[in-house]
């Protein structure tokens, strides 16, 4: 019990360290995207828009869209698929999350310590604020995405 939580202290102390520097894809998001994602959302997944004719399909074989580099992978920030990478990842506290987590925030670590830095990490990435899960277009009570919101996105490479 107690090897854990020494091990989860340095974890968390490391994930603040990296915080106190600037987030890039290169350093940071990559190795991460690698090790947690890249089993469904790597070089054999298919590209977003095969994988949007038959999702259904590639959901059953436990494939995702194709997001195995910094190009690919701000389609589902910035654009077409706007804040599908938020909604997807997103802890369930953000604004119109309904305090739901996103169905791939399981991924994001093994434990909840691991997913909370791990989240942080990409939050920072995708910049203060930026993180929201508005699509480009409005859906239901969810609006559009605004300028203001698109403008606080760094996604530093």
């Amino acid at each position: 019990m107690l090897k854990k939580l020494a091990a989860t202290l340095i974890f968390l102390l490391g994930a603040g360290a990296v915080m106190a520097q600037e987030v890039t894809y290169r350093t940071h998001i990559a190795p991460l995207w690698k090790s947690r994602c890249a089993a469904c959302h790597g070089a054999q997944s298919p590209e977003r828009a095969d994988f949007l004719l038959d999702e259904k399909g590639y959901a059953e074989k436990s494939q995702g869209p194709r997001m195995d580099s910094y190009e690919r992978l701000i389609a589902f920030i910035a654009w077409p698929d706007t804040g599908a990478f938020m909604r997807r990842l997103d802890d369930g506290s953000s604004q119109y999350a309904g305090g739901k987590p996103g169905n791939m925030y399981q991924y994001l670590g093994s434990t909840d310590e691991e997913r909370a830095a791990n989240l942080k990490l990409l939050k920072a990435w995708v910049g203060d604020g930026a993180w929201n899960l508005n699509r480009w277009n409005k859906r239901g009570d969810v609006p559009m995405v605004s300028k203001e919101q698109l403008d606080k996105i760094k996604l530093k490479y």
